[in-house]
């Protein structure tokens, strides 16, 4: 039988998440998601992928070239469900990505997908289809 942690931070697990991208560690990187986890990307179409073989396959090429300004903090913030990061993609793009975790620590599921609205707010910019 498992032991399981009685909690753990996803906060820190996030952070750690971050890090591992900047350093380019995809061994530190992997570690930190389950074995069955899954990805579901929406950045340009929306794309699933299952597994750590997958997993690795997607962030291999992300983590090999990215722009200097990449995996950098925008916001996190925690949710009933998990955790939501907004940063900025290996391609500098602002991206959302959110986190749910397995009782172990790891993480199982995350989708990301296009955020400019966190940027553009940043900068001032009015976000060009408000709320209703």
């Amino acid at each position: 039988m498992a032991i399981l942690p009685e909690n753990f931070d996803q906060l820190a697990i996030v952070v750690d998440w971050l890090d591992a991208c900047r350093k380019r560690d995809l061994a530190s990187l992997m570690d930190l998601y389950a074995q069955d986890a899954s990805l579901e990307c929406r950045c340009d179409s929306v794309q699933v992928y299952q597994g750590r073989p997958a997993l690795e396959a997607y962030w291999r090429p992300r983590l090999q070239a990215f722009l200097p300004n990449a995996f950098g903090l925008e916001e996190v913030t925690p949710t009933g469900e998990g955790v939501v990061l907004d940063y900025l993609s290996h391609e500098g793009k602002p991206v959302r990505i959110v986190f749910t975790f397995a009782a172990d620590g790891k993480i199982l599921h995350s989708r990301c997908e296009p955020w400019p609205q966190a940027r553009q707010q940043a900068a001032g910019v009015p976000n060009p289809n408000p709320p209703r």
